[in-house]
């Protein structure tokens, strides 16, 4: 196992703490509304950028292109959808991991 990327792990973590910390910290009830948007977004955000990281194009011995999205972005589109009709950003995200769990485990991946 390589550790070389582990101070760049450090690094980002130090940087993206403040902003995961602020609910923490301040109550969204005393937040202006701009930033209760933000702070409510930033889950569905973290999910769609896990996502993008399963998109890619393979090809095969042939040399057809294919463009494989992944069950990531089937979750996705059903957090989204979840926390647009229940307004809960909780459901929307459990949703979404039992999703990629359950399809991930029957797809055996």
């Amino acid at each position: 196992m390589s550790v070389h990327l582990v101070g760049l792990a450090l690094l980002m973590a130090a940087v993206t703490y403040p902003f995961r910390a602020l609910p923490l910290f301040a109550p969204t009830k005393r937040l202006p509304p701009v930033v209760q948007r933000y702070v409510r977004l930033v889950g569905p955000g973290i999910l769609a950028a896990l996502a993008a990281g399963n998109t890619a194009f393979a090809g095969d011995a042939e040399g057809h292109n294919t463009f494989h999205l992944g069950i990531e972005w089937i979750a996705v589109a059903l957090a989204v959808v979840l926390i647009a009709w229940r307004g809960n950003v909780f459901i929307g995200i459990v949703a979404a991991a039992v999703l990629v769990a359950v399809g991930r485990a029957v797809m055996g991946a």
